[in-house]
């Protein structure tokens, strides 16, 4: 079944997938009672809106999403490391598994696997909140399992 679904940037897609998405969040958040005001908002038909909106799903709302590998580059200083896993756990999610480089040229890779399962935020949450951490440069989702 996995089989049948690609994970894709929304950079890559065109813009009425993105528009879907939009639409039915303001359907679902009650600013709009109807489809046909939402879809107006947003700027697509209903007929886009009713061909996509079974098909188009935001990883937040998928469930099989359970575990996690993210690829983060740090500042080689003293305590990034724990500030980093500080941070995971303050969102409930359980380290599964950490693989640290050498530091070159004073920037450290660290590759984390987390279980998602008991998390209190989304995934996109912990990435946005990682990045914002001081001394983290780049953070990456590299799989969703």
């Amino acid at each position: 079944m996995l089989s049948d679904y690609l994970i894709v940037e929304k950079t890559a897609l065109p813009d009425y997938f993105i528009k879907v998405v939009e639409a039915r969040r303001l359907l679902e958040s009650g600013k709009y009672a109807q489809v046909i005001d939402a879809v107006h908002a947003v700027g697509i038909s209903r007929s886009t809106y009713y061909k996509y909106k079974d098909r188009i799903l935001e990883p937040s709302q998928l469930t099989v999403g359970r575990k996690a590998s993210l690829m983060l580059q740090l500042n080689h200083q003293a305590g990034m490391l724990s500030r980093v896993l500080s941070m995971v756990s303050a969102c409930n999610a359980n380290i599964l598994t950490i693989t640290q480089s050498l530091p070159i040229h004073g920037k450290a890779s660290i590759m984390l696997s987390i279980d998602l399962s008991q998390m209190s935020r989304s995934v996109d949450d912990l990435t946005r909140e990682l990045s914002a951490v001081e001394g983290v440069d780049h953070v990456r989702l590299l799989a969703l399992e």
